[in-house]
């Protein structure tokens, strides 16, 4: 053997093994074949035991790592090595037939040979267990979001991807379905219901948990529809001997992607499907929502609102409108509602358009703060004017809820304007949650020891309406437009009965009662019949900017 010789071999074999990531299940021979060829080596195999004792032949397996005939079988260096599992690796190398014996410097050549191969094998295992580690979801036994991104990735660069759609589905009302059966046959249902999916997919396709009851997959396009059909719902049995099964089903949001289109990404993928998936939920629909071309402009929407918004407060675009309520006894303002519009490039931007937004972070309590500072500013202007202001009631998000200390920033901002508290009222709306219900209940406690008004605004068009007043001191409840009976369509009056004992309802509690939406004269009409108080509506006012509603405050009536 010639050391140079066998040097520059060794060299070859180890630079190829270290570029790749297994040397068991895939074809290393060729990076063998030199050092193979200067030690004399006909064939080389590794036999790993699932024990290092040996002890059970039925549980090992055999692979052939090189062979290169004519072998000697009497002729055989064998080196047997233990892993940190405690299984054995056994590698033999037999000599090639029709050579002189292998002298010491062959035999410790290839001993370390063997050796190295036990390294490089046990680099395989651990890059393998990494991998099941960051690529692998445990509870299904099925990839993570992760692998599902570097998949589509390895798509994107294949230039394959325009052959597949991507999906992500969410498991309806599999919290409830987890309180019925509990969390173990809840366990079990999903993954029926992922096998099923499987059943229907081929390697090059792929299923993913995102996190929950949350999935990801890729299909090819000749696929979607049986995999949609799934989604749609299908019976899992839960129970053999009694036959007991559910209906499992999953709402979808689907992404088919478009042939030879260089800008797709994985993430881009990955926020359509998104989307799509959120579109899908909030719809309450079966059908499996499509990314389109309308889609994407509302979410490049979504993204520049966004963007724009934190310019846009400091620039102070957001403008204060104000609605007038009006008496009905003298048709007099007896209060109004701040309403934000946006001045934005020119054009006035309408609160459908930003505030569902800005609710998706905690914008909104951003803009919320801002608007009530501006109106507690004109308050003192007007005080200060000598002009006779009236209540001016303020709405506040949901998202508010959950700070513990919203009554004292309230109060900051009110005081700092020096504006008495009895000016101002904070309208909230429903809410249908335990958590939510008993924050809500400490808030309003804590406003009206303070001094505020709060109303209950919508009233009538939430779940848990008669509760809510009920267990809440409201100061005022604010009739959403949906209870005021249409008088040209409702011939036995029973909407109109209806809403009779909601407002006597409110007058008995001690509620302060006024409805929104009022546009024509016989529904004022009504309103004074059944003794409301309080109206609000186009037939006395559209919102107004704060000039056009600083005139009103000056002994203005409207006539009806």
């Amino acid at each position: 053997m010639k050391n140079k010789e066998y040097l520059d071999a060794l060299e070859y074999f180890i630079d190829k093994m270290l570029a790749i990531p297994d040397t068991i299940n895939i074809d290393v021979s060729d990076h063998l074949s030199r050092i193979c060829d200067v030690l004399r080596i006909s064939r080389m195999t590794v036999t790993i035991y699932d024990n290092y004792r040996l002890s059970d032949p039925d549980h090992r397996r055999t692979v052939v790592i090189y062979d290169k005939p004519p072998c000697d079988e009497s002729c055989c260096i064998v080196r047997r090595n233990v892993t940190a599992a405690e299984n054995a690796a056994v590698y033999s190398a037999w000599q090639r037939a029709g050579e002189d014996e292998w002298d010491e410097d062959e035999i410790s050549s290839i001993t370390r040979v063997l050796d190295l191969m036990f390294l490089f094998n046990g680099r395989s295992k651990l890059i393998k267990d990494a991998e099941k580690l960051i690529f692998f979801d445990h509870d299904m036994d099925i990839r993570n979001h992760k692998f599902y991104m570097r998949f589509i990735g390895q798509l994107c660069a294949q230039n394959k991807i325009g052959d597949y759609a991507a999906i992500f589905a969410n498991l309806r009302r599999f919290s409830v379905i987890n309180q019925q059966i509990g969390r173990e046959n809840g366990n079990k249902v999903m993954q029926i219901f992922i096998n099923k999916l499987k059943e229907l997919m081929s390697d090059e396709e792929l299923i993913a948990r995102i996190g929950g009851d949350n999935f990801a997959l890729i299909v090819r396009k000749g696929n979607l529809k049986r995999i949609l059909n799934i989604l749609e719902g299908t019976a899992i049995t839960i129970d053999e001997t009694y036959g007991e099964r559910i209906m499992l089903s999953a709402t979808a949001g689907v992404y088919v992607v478009p042939d030879n289109d260089s800008s797709i990404s994985p993430s881009i993928i990955m926020d359509r499907i998104s989307l799509a998936s959120h579109i899908a939920r909030a719809s309450g629909k079966t059908d499996p929502v499509f990314f389109n071309q309308e889609i994407m402009n509302a979410s490049q929407r979504v993204t520049s609102i966004t963007a724009d918004f934190p310019a846009a407060i400091a620039k102070k675009e957001f403008k204060v409108y104000y609605q007038p309520k009006v008496s009905l006894e003298g048709y007099t303002i007896a209060g109004a509602e701040a309403l934000c519009r946006w001045i934005h490039n020119g054009r006035i931007i309408t609160p459908d358009v930003f505030i569902s937004v800005l609710e998706r972070s905690m914008d909104i309590c951003r803009l919320d703060f801002y608007m009530l500072g501006e109106v507690c500013s004109h308050i003192r202007k007007w005080l200060d004017a000598g002009l006779e202001p009236v209540r001016i009631s303020v709405n506040l998000s949901r998202r508010h809820l959950s700070d513990i200390d919203l009554t004292k920033h309230i109060l900051s901002i009110i005081d700092s304007y020096d504006v008495p508290h009895e000016l101002i009222e904070i309208e909230l709306t429903e809410t249908t949650t335990d958590i939510e219900l008993f924050n809500l209940k400490r808030i309003i406690t804590e406003l009206q020891k303070a001094g505020l008004y709060v109303s209950v605004d919508d009233f009538g068009i939430g779940y848990s309406s008669l509760n809510l007043i009920k267990e809440i001191p409201w100061n005022v409840l604010k009739l959403d437009k949906s209870l005021i009976p249409d008088l040209k369509n409702d011939p036995d009056n029973q909407n109109q009965m209806l809403f009779k004992y909601v407002i006597a309802m409110a007058q008995a509690m001690g509620l302060e009662c006024i409805a929104e939406g009022v546009e024509t004269p016989e529904q004022v009409a009504m309103l004074r019949e059944y003794s409301c108080k309080l109206a609000q509506g186009y037939i006395f006012d559209k919102p107004l900017p704060k000039e056009e509603f600083e005139q009103r405050l000056s002994g203005h009536a409207y006539s009806i």
